[in-house]
């Protein structure tokens, strides 16, 4: 079986992502759920990756969460599914502990089922966060309309690339939470 990783409609934002880190001397980390290690993936699939890529976490699951995100049972109280201002608690994390100037979270529904309620999930949903080490946080909520898991799988991961290109040229600007001291979103 012949085929392709990355995707060949990642390649554009790869080249571009590693090049504008590059030039920055920048770092940057990852955080993702239900893309499952695919944006770390294709990150990794740039020659050079190791100068500006400093590792990331699939946090799919609560122990996982509790183990490499330092979640409590506090974070698991109230816990609907994802939501911009938790993947964005995730992207705190993790660029904090792993010391770098950039952290890109993740976490939605791929589908083909969703939990029923409380939990908003949304097949075909998720959400992408931003952080840098100066506090600035950006969020985007991402829909294909599908319920395909292993489409969304990489629909999410392509989004999030694109986000994170998106920031890095400017075309999204970083705001400052009004409480930057919270530990957790």
């Amino acid at each position: 079986m012949a085929y392709t990783f990355p995707p060949p409609s990642f390649r554009p934002l790869l080249i571009e992502i590693a090049a504008l880190l590059t030039s920055t001397s920048s770092t940057l980390s990852v955080a993702e759920t239900t893309t499952g290690g695919l944006v770390s993936a294709a990150l990794l699939s740039v020659p050079g990756a190791s100068k500006w890529y400093i590792g990331g976490a699939t946090l799919y699951t609560g122990k996982s969460r509790r183990a490499f995100a330092g979640w409590t049972d506090e974070n698991f109280k109230d816990y609907k599914g994802p939501t911009p201002e938790l993947v964005a608690g995730l992207a705190v994390d993790i660029r904090k502990q792993l010391d770098t100037t950039y952290c890109i979270g993740e976490s939605g529904a791929t589908g083909p089922t969703v939990p029923g309620k409380p939990f908003v999930h949304v097949a075909g949903q998720t959400c992408i966060a931003f952080a840098s080490s100066d506090g600035g946080i950006a969020t985007r909520v991402v829909e294909t309309g599908i319920a395909h898991r292993e489409q969304n799988m990489v629909a999410f991961a392509e989004g999030t690339l694109q986000f994170v290109r998106d920031i890095l040229v400017g075309d999204v600007k970083l705001e400052k939470p009004a409480d930057s001291g919270a530990a957790k979103f």
